[in-house]
Formats: C-alpha cells, structure tokens, sequence
C-alpha cells in the first residue's frame, strides 16, 4: 500500500522512516485506510536544514510578502473547504456542521487574515528609538519555529493553519509543523493548500514544512536543535514537560498550552436568581465537543443548599439523557477512565456516567461527580485533577472562607468564571473572591460559559502553570501571540542606511516610541 509523502523543502517527498501508522475513525472505530509515515531523523534533520536556510531569506522579505501567502493560504482553504472537513470529520468525529464547517474552518481563515494584517502593520515588532543616543531597538524574527498541533482541533489549532502557524508566519519564521497522528489526512490536505500559497508568494522552499509523526526521542531532539528557534506546543502535561526540559537545558524558548480545569463558581445570589438557566448553560458548556476543549468547565463550586441540589438534580439529568459525543480516540478514553477512577478513590462521589459506552467507536458517559469542600481542601492535589472528557466535578462548600481557601490552592487556569446576580447581592462577595481568581487564572469571565475562546486581539488563551508554560504570553489574540516567535535587537550607534526599515528616521509608524527633546512620545 502506498505511503502519504512529507512536505519538506517545498515538495511532495517519501519519508525516510520505514514505520507507518493509520488513523482511525472515533466515531466508528474503523481503521482509516491510508498509511502515514513515522519520520526518522534523516527526515528531520533535512527539514531542520532546509528552515534554517530559509530563515536567512525570510529576513529579507517586505512584510507584504509574509502577508499575501497569510491571506492567499486562508483563500486556498476555504476553496478546498469541502475535502478538508469532510477529513476532519472522518479523523475526529467532530460533526462537520457546523462544527468544523461553519465554526472552525472559518476561525481558521479568520485567523490567517489577522495574522496578515498583523505582519502588514508591523506594531508586534514594538520599534523604540532613542534619537538623542541613536539607539534603537524593535522585535524581529527569532529562527524556525518548531509547532506540536493538537488532537483536539484540526484546523483551528493545527500545526500547519492554526493560530501558532499563523503568529510565526506573521513574524518572519519558518515553520516546521508536527502534525497530529490522529487527524493526518486532514494535515495533508492542509499542507498542500500552504505549499499551494507559498509558491504563488514566492516563499523560500524551507518556509513551510510538514511531518506526521516522529518518535519521543526524535520529538526531544528537534526541540533541542541548536537550528531551532522557538517552539510552540499544544497537549498533554506528561509531552508538555517532557519537552520543555529538552527544549530548556538547550536554551530554547518553548510556549506550552498543557492542562485546565477552568473553575466556575456560582455565587448564592446568581443561583437565587435563574438556577434553571444557568444549569443548562453549565451543562452545555460541559458536554460540548465531549467536553474536549482545553477551556471545558471541570471544576464547579457552589453554595450548598436546596438551589445547588436542584442544579445538581437539573445538570445530572441533562448528562444522563443526552447521547456521548465520540472522544477523540480510544486512548483518549482509557485516560478518561483512569481520571474518574483517580477522583473516586480521592473522595469524589459519581452523580451519573462513570463508565465506557460499548459498541462502536468510542464513547465515555457522560460522568458528573461531587465533592465537599472539605474534601477538596483534605485532597486539593487529587482533586483537580485534569480529566479531558466530557466528565465535570462539582464541589459544595459551607460558606466564603472555605471558598477563599480553595481558590488559594488552586493550580493555574486558562480560565476562571464567577456567576453573580445581576441585582448586586453578591457584589460583596464578588469583591472577596476575585482577587484570588484573578492570580489563578489567565481569562477571568463574569456570567458566562468559558468554552467559547474569541479570536480577538484582546484575548488572553495563556495562564499560570500549568495552563501553560508562560503566564506573559497567549497563544490566541494577534498580534500579541507573535511575539512568543521574537527576538528583541538593539542597535547603538548603527548608520541610518544600516537600520532595518521601521527604525530608520524617514518611517513613521504611529506605533514607534521617539526621544524629543528630554521625553518619548509615539507615532
């Protein structure tokens, strides 16, 4: 059977790796037919030569470059739209509408067009001149940028479309991209529409490249290259640190998305107010893509009382009629048990769910549990726990200071929800708690679901660790997640003619910070 080539170098080639592996449809079961190829390190180290030249050439493009293969790429997708979510849909089990059609291919492009205009108006690159001194300094681009897509979103966070792509693009990085073996097939279809782009642009050959799949001990050694720039990663705590140690004690700077269990507390009041609302809003939120996103709410805290029973009662039987959603791969769903498993024999009582669905594909219950508060506070560490599924852990507590206690131990979070009534009764106690929500969390959300994560230039998709591996950097909102891909140059002294362009006198950007006799002003 034939084997998918690799894009390395700007084309189509065979992988030296003589393994293969097959993806597999989640929601059947069925082993997908084409075989994908395991790189060895021949394979890598081509790719790595390849990036390293072309991030010399890179250097030298008008940004209007790097911003037309952005906007023609997010075009190119859209054209073959149809093959790539009906891939996606078939590697995934995500439905393809609208899902993948309407929702995440459009995220996707969207993000491409604002990466372009990000590389088109230049404000990541930060210019500062000190005219009295002559010295300047501004961002540029760091060197190939290494991104680890994840399993959970094939277009929008792939490593060959999605955001991290896109931001290193932007700034004048080639990318090699790691695809996940779980969705390989749509990867291809996608790298095919980049090299499409790139040639048309006029990319250098090493610009864009794609590998399946690599093993743990080549995936350590890439990371670690002294070619390599920086890496962006998305995934599991376990790969998450496993890689930053190797990408570290090389002094590479790598940007990790890893775990989440995004708290979400109702206060008494926003309770008092619309219980019935707000459990369908919790059990939506929970159950959406079989709770397998990385802002999925996994920790609920509330008063206890008759309304927290009835939210309970409400949620639990939402869990239990709905049908399972398809989890992303058998795999998935064994670290799924193993999770719930850990939470009982840490205290947590099951609600519903708490078993394997048998037939095809694979499917988990749809598993609520409950815990105390002086459970949480006796077993904080088994407690929270990370489980990456459509299971959702609800804590009572007795009252604001056992509250505060909790929040006190909680790891980082991508997000952090505080419902209160919209009559001020909770105002009070609002003013507690959000204080300490705020140092765990690097989204703060007030009466809302956190699941959704807009592509907006004011988004934070980052947080304490082990959220990610940064708190000062997101991997969501342009153009601030260009500059994980960046390296800051200083010029002291530098002739006019010797600048790079946007620190030179004659350019005016309205972003530059200049020294005017004795004081800085912008523009």
């Amino acid at each position: 059977m034939e084997v998918a080539q690799i894009l390395i170098d700007g084309k189509w080639r065979k992988s030296e790796g003589e393994a293969t592996f097959q993806a597999s449809n989640p929601a059947t079961g069925e082993t997908l037919a084409t075989l994908f190829p395991i790189s060895d390190w021949s394979d890598c180290e081509i790719a790595l030569s390849s990036a390293a030249h072309a991030a010399v050439q890179l250097r030298e493009l008008a940004p209007e470059q790097l911003a037309a293969f952005l906007d023609i790429y997010a075009s190119n997708i859209e054209s073959a739209s149809v093959a790539i979510v009906e891939a996606a849909g078939e590697e995934t089990g995500l439905p393809v509408s609208p899902r993948l059609k309407d929702v995440e291919l459009p995220r996707t492009t969207n993000q491409l067009r604002q990466a372009a205009a990000a590389a088109r108006e230049e404000s990541w690159k930060r210019p500062i001149l000190d005219l009295e001194r002559n010295i300047r300094s501004c961002f540029a681009p760091i060197g190939p940028v290494i991104v680890f897509g994840p399993n959970n979103f094939p277009l929008a966070f792939n490593g060959i479309s999605g955001g991290d792509f896109a931001a290193a693009i932007a700034a004048g990085n080639p990318v090699i991209a790691k695809a996940h073996p779980l969705h390989p097939n749509t990867s291809r279809l996608l790298a095919e529409e980049a090299r499409k782009a790139a040639i048309e642009t006029g990319l250098p050959s090493g610009a864009v490249q794609m590998i399946y799949h690599i093993s743990n001990e080549n995936g350590l050694r890439m990371v670690s290259d002294p070619r390599v720039g920086a890496v962006g990663f998305t995934g599991s705590r376990a790969a998450g640190l496993s890689l930053r140690r190797a990408a570290e004690d090389a002094g590479k700077p790598i940007y990790l998305e890893m775990s989440s269990i995004n708290p979400v507390i109702f206060l008494p009041g926003a309770l008092a107010e619309d219980e019935e609302r707000l459990a369908r809003e919790l059990a939506d939120s929970c159950l959406a893509g079989a709770g397998q996103f990385c802002t999925s709410p996994n920790l609920i805290l509330l008063w206890e009382g008759p309304k927290a029973e009835s939210l309970l009662s409400s949620v639990a039987a939402t869990f239990s009629e709905r049908a399972p959603q398809p989890l992303l791969s058998i795999a998935g769903r064994q670290h799924l048990q193993a999770g719930v498993s850990a939470l009982v024999d840490a205290g947590a009582r099951l609600l519903t769910g708490g078993q394997v669905i048998e037939g095809s594909g694979y499917r988990y219950a749809n598993t609520l549990l409950r815990a105390t508060g002086k459970q949480f506070l006796a077993r904080n560490h088994e407690l929270q726990r990370e489980v990456f599924g459509n299971v959702t852990m609800v804590v009572t507590i007795e009252g604001v200071e056992e509250l505060e206690s909790i929040l006190e131990l909680l790891e980082g979070n991508l997000t952090g929800t505080i419902y209160s009534a919209k009559s001020g009764v909770d105002d009070q106690l609002y003013g507690k708690i959000e204080p300490l929500l705020r140092q765990k969390v690097g989204r703060l959300l007030n009466d809302k679901m956190p699941t959704g994560v807009a592509v907006s230039p004011a988004m934070n998709h980052g947080g304490p660790f082990p959220a990610t591996s940064h708190p000062g950097f997101t991997s969501v909102g342009i153009p601030a997640a260009l500059t994980r891909f960046a390296v800051l140059q200083c010029y002291d002294g530098v002739r006019e003619d010797r600048l790079p362009p946007i620190l030179r006198n004659t350019i005016h950007n309205p972003d530059t910070w200049r020294s005017i006799d004795g004081g800085w002003v912008k523009g």
